[in-house]
């Protein structure tokens, strides 16, 4: 289990991404994501969300290597608007240029998501960075700029410090109204 910090909704584009993917869940055996997936991701996603839906997220090609060490389960942060606007545990992870194009629909002239997973459980929130500053290990200003996977012994800090696995415990990986967890847990 890791965690890892990925800035999600700083700009208009990504809240809009946000949008599509993660305040719904996206029903990926429908033809226009289907007819896109091989038959080895259509067997891994129908494994990880059986019911046919799944929230979604991506990276850009130039964290490709990052990604490939990627894990089901690792945990990621979702950041923006100096928060954690969303918290999930990894589901599947695939690497399909034409399903980022389907699922958000980038500008041509803008970087692709093409490292594409799906949250096993996913849930909003609103975190001041505040919070996340304050346990031992991270930086007071830090704003979280750029992918970045922690090592182990911040990702304990972290998972234990936010309440994560209890908070998606509770969630049963449906959305809902994001918790305010600006006064702590």
């Amino acid at each position: 289990m890791r965690v890892i910090i990925q800035p999600s909704y700083r700009t208009k584009e990504a809240r809009r991404h946000w949008a599509q993917t993660l305040d719904r869940r996206v029903p990926f055996r429908r033809q226009r994501y289907a007819e896109v997936l091989s038959p080895a991701e259509r067997a891994e996603l129908d494994a990880e969300h059986p019911d046919g839906q799944a929230h979604f997220w991506g990276a850009t090609a130039q964290h490709d290597r990052k990604m490939d060490t990627l894990e089901a389960e690792d945990f990621v942060l979702l950041t923006g608007q100096k928060h954690v606007r969303g918290i999930g545990a990894v589901g599947c992870f695939l690497r399909n240029d034409e399903l980022a194009r389907r699922l958000w629909s980038p500008d041509p002239a803008r970087c692709l998501w093409r490292n594409v997973y799906t949250f096993r459980t996913f849930c909003p929130v609103t975190i001041p960075y505040e919070r996340v500053w304050a346990l031992p290990g991270f930086t007071t200003g830090d704003n979280f700029m750029g992918l970045r996977f922690l090592n182990m012994e911040k990702s304990v800090t972290i998972v234990a410090g936010l309440g994560i696995t209890e908070l998606l415990a509770s969630e049963h990986g449906q959305a809902s109204p994001a918790p305010d967890l600006a006064a702590g847990t």
